[in-house]
């Protein structure tokens, strides 16, 4: 029977480093070249109206933002009389579209979230101070007919705005 002798310790290869930054470089580029940052480009004049009570969102992930306001460019859709402009993600709404791309817009919305999102997803109206309320209440009356409950209206404190 033969026996088995032990040689000392045997060490353990030391793990090659320095190919690491690369690595890390790799995947930073990648999640920069994947990453969507979800801004629009803003296509219509917006200055909030004032006030002096005002909640923060909790979750700004889940809220999707409707712009109402004067076109910033001639030729971008108005409603009329051709003096106000309503934005949905990146693109303005013509007059006759309103209500469908409103409601296409909602379903849209839902979809991109994940089931437990759905209901708690907010409707954000950013209004400029001059703009009629009938164009308002025309997306709002969509809204509810959608059954998108939760709406938040975009303001600013006074001092924040006087400063503007």
């Amino acid at each position: 029977m033969g026996r088995f002798k032990k040689e000392g310790k045997k060490s353990v290869p030391e793990l090659n480093t320095g190919s690491m930054s690369d690595i890390i470089f790799m995947l930073l580029f990648f999640f920069m070249v994947i990453t969507n940052m979800r801004e629009a480009a803003l296509k219509v004049q917006f200055t909030p109206p004032q006030a002096t009570e005002i909640q923060k969102l909790e979750k700004k992930s889940l809220v999707a933002t409707i712009y109402i306001g004067a076109p910033l460019g001639k030729n971008e859709n108005t409603l009329p009389p051709g003096k106000v402009s309503v934005q949905l993600n990146d693109q303005t709404v013509k007059a006759e579209d309103l209500v469908k791309d409103v409601r296409d817009f909602i379903g849209t919305e839902r979809e991109s979230r994940s089931e437990a999102d759905k209901n708690k997803l907010t409707f954000s109206l950013k209004v400029d101070k001059n703009v009629q309320m009938r164009y308002v209440n025309t997306i709002k009356a969509e809204l509810r007919k959608n059954n998108a409950l939760k709406i938040n209206y975009a303001t600013g404190k006074k001092s924040e705005i006087q400063n503007r």
